[in-house]
């Protein structure tokens, strides 16, 4: 898949390159993104090649506005193209790769602040899809197989969208439950050890900064040893436990 073809697909109907770009805007951009610096030298290269042809029109406001539309050659690309059976490429999410090595960081409260973040992101981007589909449904009903042809398999896209976005808020759930289950577990065993309960005030992380905020080490004179958990909290240890053999009723 490429930009070229979402172009020829939209250009079934003639476009300017900003009509182009606010169509984006409004629905491909769900699922393809594209900037006018990306548009334009695109809709020249592919009238290079004969798959569309442009003419100046004069417009009510401002100056005149170059016009793209498809030739046959162009058509007959975009049919090609969409005969060609499922384009499947490997999809590349940047939060999991951030998510799969997030133990770099040893702090479960970093990253449950993470995956808070993230299901807010997500179930924002879900909103506005559940929107458009609840406009939608207000028009044409709820029957979409007796909506016209462009836009029964427009809204199948958008149903995909709902699904997939919802599917990743649901493991934003999976997730953060996980994670407080694991805290949870890992402060019973700090507790039967023998360790204080922590402070009320966790540290937490600052995403504009990427600065963890913790509390300030113990000072040099005091009696107990300090420890701190694999999650980041500071415990104290007792006398006989030093740090790391708290740490290691953990490691299991």
């Amino acid at each position: 898949m490429s930009l070229k073809h979402i172009l020829l697909g939209l250009l079934r109907e003639p476009a300017t390159g900003y009509d182009l770009k606010a169509t984006f805007n409004e629905t491909i951009s769900h699922f393809w993104s594209a900037e006018l610096g990306q548009i334009y030298p695109t809709l020249r290269r592919l009238e290079g090649e004969g798959l569309l042809h442009s003419r100046i029109e004069p417009s009510e406001k401002g100056p005149n506005r170059r016009v793209y539309s498809l030739t046959d050659e162009g058509r007959e690309e975009l049919s090609e193209w969409l005969r060609s059976g499922p384009v499947v490429g490997v999809e590349r999410f940047a939060y999991l790769a951030q998510v799969f090595f997030m133990d770099t960081v040893g702090d479960l409260h970093e990253t449950r602040a993470f995956m808070a973040a993230l299901r807010q992101r997500l179930n924002k981007w879900l909103a506005r899809l559940r929107a458009i589909e609840t406009d939608i449904t207000g028009t044409y009903g709820n029957a979409p197989e007796h909506y016209p042809d462009a836009g029964f398999h427009q809204f199948a896209t958008l149903r995909m969208g709902i699904r997939s976005i919802g599917s990743k808020v649901e493991w934003c759930d999976e997730t953060l439950a996980a994670i407080d289950l694991r805290r949870e577990e890992r402060e019973a065993r700090l507790r039967a050890a023998g360790f204080e309960e922590p402070d009320a005030e966790q540290p937490k992380a600052n995403f504009a900064t990427n600065v963890i905020r913790r509390p300030s080490p113990a000072s040099p004179g005091r009696e107990r040893s300090h420890g701190r958990s694999p999650d980041g909290c500071r415990w104290p240890c007792p006398p006989d436990m030093p740090g790391a053999v708290a740490l290691s009723l953990l490691a299991s």
